[in-house]
């Protein structure tokens, strides 16, 4: 048995936590990142674009909740847009709208939590 399959179960997590996808090697494209295993080329990782992981990492973070995250009290939407913000989610266009909705509340508010944990 090759160290392969150990190798891409080990990253496998990683891929997922990202929102990537595996591809065979071979199949990889100029985009893709092609992973190697003592010195043969074992996977390739097709990333997702920057708003495609903002949704994934916002759908993970109701997973980990267990219910939506506009349900959250205030405290805990601070606490995720920390997280978010911590993650580089505001860099991604429109990442406060999409932030907002997912919480429930207006940009206006989303921008207040930011500020509110620059201040302090």
């Amino acid at each position: 048995m090759t160290g392969e399959e150990p190798f891409v179960a080990a990253v496998k997590p990683l891929v997922d936590a990202m929102g990537g996808v595996m591809v065979p090697a071979d199949e990889a494209g100029p985009e893709d990142v092609v992973l190697a295993w003592e010195g043969a080329d074992v996977v390739a990782v097709r990333l997702p674009q920057l708003a495609d992981s903002l949704d994934h990492i916002l759908a993970a973070m109701e997973r980990r909740e267990g219910r939506p995250l506009s349900d959250l009290d205030r405290k805990a939407k601070q606490e995720v847009v920390r997280i978010l913000e911590a993650r580089g989610a505001f860099a991604v266009r429109h990442g406060v709208e999409t932030v907002a909705s997912a919480l429930g509340v207006s940009r206006f508010t989303v921008y207040n939590y930011l500020n509110r944990e620059k201040g302090s």
